[in-house]
């Protein structure tokens, strides 16, 4: 374990005005170790170098922690959530999050719960489904203060999937890349649609990376209606 790259990734998590310690920092490079580990057997990512891990999938997903969304005690669902991307990061910054993860393949969540079992998180909820799915699920739909997604879709499909869970007045924080002002143009009809108003789009500087990242902030101003979000196949085929 590189002493510089650990300093790499407490200097960037305090620049994203986060209070780190030596446990936190013990629970990332622990996430990374069952990571390469299992992804030796299933194709979770291609970055498992421990520097390029520390950049391109912990400080990445936490650069939301500088703007403030992320508040003691809320309730978060991490949709598509892969290999636990932005929402174990989340819950390690931030361990009194509700965090819920939800994927629509069992292997990726037998992976989450060895992830959560050995960084010491009992409370977390593991979902094995599809947003279509489980977005007009009444347990699920309109439950959560912040749902989040990292590369999951476009804008339009993603808007479709993560808002149905999002209480009125909550958030949906999407991480993109740097074509997001594209896909925000392209999203306006789902915007419209869905009742939703971008209030925050965040320009995210990593280390070593010359690609600016960016983070959409979506505020949820009414109850998204019954029909969505809609089937997979109709959904994908015919956005919004």
């Amino acid at each position: 374990m590189s002493r510089e790259n650990i300093e790499l990734l407490e200097n960037g998590l305090k620049n994203f005005n986060i209070d780190v310690n030596d446990t936190m920092l013990e629970k990332f490079e622990k996430y990374r170790e069952i990571l390469v580990e299992y992804n030796k057997n299933m194709n979770l990512t291609g970055i498992t170098e421990q520097r390029e891990v520390y950049i391109k999938h912990f400080l990445d997903s936490v650069a939301i922690f500088k703007d403030g969304y992320i508040m003691d005690g809320l309730s978060v669902i991490d949709v598509g959530t892969g290999a636990g991307f932005p929402g174990i990061p989340y819950k390690i910054c931030n361990p009194t999050i509700k965090l819920t993860l939800l994927d629509s393949l069992n292997k990726r969540i037998n992976f989450l719960k060895e992830v959560c079992t050995n960084i010491g998180f009992d409370d977390v909820e593991f979902v094995h489904g599809r947003a279509e799915d489980f977005g007009q699920n009444e347990d699920f739909r309109e439950k959560f203060d912040i749902a989040t997604a990292r590369a999951v879709a476009n804008l339009p499909v993603l808007l479709e999937l993560c808002i149905p869970f999002v209480k009125v007045g909550g958030f949906f924080i999407c991480l993109k890349g740097p074509n997001a002002e594209n896909e925000v143009e392209e999203a306006k009809n789902a915007m419209d649609v869905l009742d939703v108003k971008l209030v925050e789009n965040i320009e995210v500087s990593l280390p070593d990376e010359e690609l600016k990242h960016r983070i959409l902030v979506f505020k949820k101003i009414k109850e998204t209606p019954g029909k969505y979000p809609r089937k997979a196949g109709k959904l994908s085929k015919k956005p919004l």
